[in-house]
């Protein structure tokens, strides 16, 4: 499964929706459970009530898609602060990318720690992240369509980020990105 470091056992296993526990305190890698049958497979992608029976924030506000065109794009790590957090949960539609997560809640027990996952168009998987956590990703294809299924509204005044190059984090990106906007390259260094 490529570059996906999950602790082994779902902490919840829905009719549809397994949550696997990430190192970061919150967060998710949420597989999908397919009905199969000649046609292909039939899956549902969000389900409120095994979102809310896992404890995790079951409110959609918004959808939204992010269209790459060129292998090595990144974009983030981009978080909203209190009081205008959002929950998202993330997947892939076309191509392929490294998702990463940044714990930047000064409270967590997983503070200033990261995470990655390879999502794909073919492996289904989704990333569940959770408010006060820094997100952003690199794509690994040529035209990767990346989904969010937001919880809480956008607010311009609370959007923020941090440096996906910041030594404070140590992220290990599987290659060096070739296309980055300058708002991203821009964000200064971390202080806890």
């Amino acid at each position: 499964m490529g570059r996906t470091f999950c602790r082994p056992d779902p902490v919840v296993a829905g009719d549809c929706l397994i949550f696997k526990p990430t190192r970061i305190a919150g967060s998710y890698v949420v597989e999908i459970e397919p009905t199969r049958d000649e046609r292909g497979f039939f899956a549902r992608t969000w389900c409120a009530d095994e979102l809310a029976g896992a404890g995790l924030v079951a409110t959609l506000d918004q959808c939204s898609v992010s269209s790459n065109l060129t292998a090595k794009t990144l974009r983030g790590m981009h978080y909203q602060a209190a009081p205008d957090y959002e929950t998202k949960l993330v997947s892939c539609r076309s191509g392929a990318l490294f998702d990463v997560i940044i714990d930047i809640r000064p409270e967590s027990p997983t503070y200033r720690q990261w995470f990655g996952a390879e999502l794909t168009a073919g492996n289904y998987l989704a990333l569940y992240i959770p408010p006060g956590v820094a997100h952003g990703f690199l794509t690994l294809e040529d035209n990767t369509d990346v989904f969010y299924q937001i919880s809480g509204k956008y607010t311009p005044e609370s959007s923020h980020g941090v440096r996906w190059n910041d030594p404070a984090f140590g992220v290990d990106w599987p290659a060096e990105p070739l296309i980055i906007a300058d708002r991203d390259k821009a964000y200064s260094d971390f202080r806890s």
